[in-house]
């Protein structure tokens, strides 16, 4: 039962995206935090607006319509705080970005297969592009990674280096080339310098360079030679963000002001709800998180005693970034997925115009598969690359597996707003490739990066509307892992509801499969494995009795396989497609 509260602010939350613009409303209701109302706008970022206090404008004012509740003062368009008697306005105001620019960053590390994969790993938890990256075996000239650095005119320079009490000099040396770019740039043009390198000379390097630019500082990234600590600093990064954007864009800074100083990338927003779910949620297992944007993909993981992992992957999203999969020789990738024939110039075609056009959406079932291919591929991309930072000795399935989770929350509109929620559920599974048993969860109201950014201002708020329905469950879903040939029997699966109504199924190695389970029912279900798969109850071959509660989709078991192969005939995939959506309810 959710707490009561007294003297409730009434509080906004803006998330500004690359395609949308949302503004949410939160207040208390009977003593209880609830999500009352949101407005939604385009976003005006790009061009031909370039001001994201358009949008910002638009979707409060939609709010206002809906909640009939007045924000913004008619007359000079002043957000009315705090709120005034007559229940106008808000108290509090929590910002959310997505669509800024990304960052440009060059990175400086000693070692590459050290501080500089550090440096990399850190530079991933931001809306940024590495555009660079110097070590000390490098081989240009100083005066070539000047001219470098000056054709880049990077947002951020990285620096890594040296574990604690070890190498000094070395640093020092790595950073010759800065020190003279920036004294090459115009004042209002050099760029913001990270220290996270051996905090013995931390400093030095701040006194040193704080004569050219703006200069910060945070613990050393790589502390020890096998130890990466990435936590402090990127919340020097996410404050690093903040002021980059503020300054360059007035709508941006207006948002800042409204928050009092706590704007937030929306990643970072969405970090927190996947380490709050950690917190709360089965002890063994870690959360996963995954928001497919338009022009980004956010893939969070919290383990349990191990912290967030977290990468953004700017290359690739669903609107202008979908380019880059032609670039990087991905198109075949995309093609497995479809289920219906796309000769191979359409699908080039679409992509490209979706480049052109971030905002379009599919308007024929073939692009709508194809859109939802494109998920696939984006997903599974965010995947492998976040994989080689999990820490070792997960609970888990097997080498080369995802861990196990629970939950596991997607976000993003290809995934929220998708037809039927077997299409939203059918991307999840062929993208992330779950094992063992895991609740798969929606964020459908697209709210969980500003309650994120609202638990700075109010944790109970973000507590108890999550505890109101905040995510739509798709149902618990069961993965099998183990070998055996199509059609051998490989699990029993018993659902004793709780009026002593009873489901028995056996399933079969290559089934997708859904048990209906009305959302919010409790049922048991009863699992006895068979031919030594595991499903995450002990071991091979090792089952029990686990109480499951409905979602849309009820209990669904993917037994097509981990990892996931289909077939090398372009008919037979196609086939092997539909009749998979087709289980799952089309």
């Amino acid at each position: 039962m959710p707490t009561s509260i007294v003297n409730a602010d009434a509080l906004l939350a803006i998330d500004v995206g690359a395609a949308n613009t949302r503004a949410f409303f939160f207040d208390a209701v009977e003593g209880v935090y609830r999500f009352v109302a949101v407005g939604e706008a385009v976003s005006t970022y790009a061009p031909p607006v370039n001001d994201v206090s358009e949008g910002v404008h638009q979707a409060i004012h939609r709010l206002e319509q809906i909640s009939g509740r007045q924000f913004i003062r008619p007359v000079d368009e002043i957000l009315i705080m705090p709120t005034t008697a007559d229940n106008n306005g808000v108290d509090k105001v929590a910002a959310t970005i997505s669509a800024a620019a990304p960052l440009k960053i060059v990175s400086f590390g000693l070692l590459e297969e050290a501080s500089l994969e550090s440096a990399r790993n850190l530079a991933g938890t931001t809306y940024g592009r590495l555009v660079d990256s110097i070590s000390m075996n490098d081989r240009r000239h100083l005066s070539g990674n000047i001219d470098d650095l000056m054709r880049l005119a990077p947002d951020l320079i990285v620096v890594a280096g040296g574990t604690d009490g070890g190498a000094s000099k070395s640093v020092f040396k790595l950073l010759d080339p800065l020190g003279l770019a920036c004294l090459l740039q115009p004042l209002n043009q050099r760029p913001h310098i990270l220290y996270v390198g051996n905090q013995d000379i931390a400093p030095e390097i701040q006194s040193t360079f704080a004569a050219y630019t703006t200069v910060h500082t945070a613990p050393n990234i790589r502390p020890a030679l096998e130890q990466e600590q990435l936590g402090p600093a990127e919340g020097r990064l996410r404050e690093i963000f903040r002021r980059i954007h503020t300054k360059r864009d007035t709508g941006i800074n207006q948002l800042d002001v409204w928050s009092e100083g706590r704007l937030l990338p929306a990643a970072a927003g969405f970090s927190r709800v996947v380490q709050f779910l950690d917190q709360i949620f089965e002890p063994t297992k870690g959360v996963l998180g995954i928001d497919v944007g338009a022009a980004t993909t956010n893939l969070a993981v919290s383990f349990p005693g191990h912290g967030l992992r977290q990468r953004i992957y700017s290359p690739f999203g669903l609107g202008a970034p979908a380019g880059n999969l032609l670039a990087s020789g991905k198109l075949a990738e995309v093609m497995r997925w479809l289920s219906v024939s796309i000769s191979e110039t359409d699908v080039r075609d679409y992509l490209l115009h979706k480049g052109l056009y971030p905002n379009s959406l599919p308007v024929t079932a073939e692009e709508l598969n194809l859109e939802q291919a494109l998920a696939r591929e984006i997903i599974r991309a965010a995947v492998k690359g976040l994989r080689p930072s999990f820490p070792k000795g997960l609970v888990g399935s097997g080498p080369g597996l995802l861990p196990w989770f629970e939950p596991i929350v997607a976000a993003g509109s290809v995934l929220t707003n998708a037809p039927t929620r077997g299409q939203s559920l059918l991307m999840l599974l062929d993208g992330l490739e779950p094992t063992g048993i895991s609740t798969v969860a929606l964020d459908h109201k697209n709210m969980l990066a500003p309650l994120g950014a609202l638990a700075e201002i109010n944790p109970l708020l973000t507590v108890q509307v999550l505890e109101s329905g905040a995510l739509h469950s798709l149902g618990t879903v069961i993965s099998p892992v183990g070998s055996a040939r199509p059609g051998t029997p490989i699990l029993r699966v018993r659902l004793s509801g709780s009026e002593g109504e009873e489901k028995t199924l056996d399933i079969k190695a290559g089934m997708l499969a859904a048990i209906p389970l009305p959302a919010g029912q409790t049922a048991n279900l009863h699992l006895q494995p068979l031919h030594r798969f595991d499903v995450g109850m002990g071991g091979a071959g090792r089952g029990g009795k686990l109480k499951v509660v409905g979602g849309s989709l009820g209990v669904v078991i993917d037994a097509r396989g981990r990892p996931l192969r289909l077939s090398f005939d372009p008919e037979r995939r196609r086939d092997q497609n539909k009749k998979w959506l087709a289980a799952l309810g089309n």
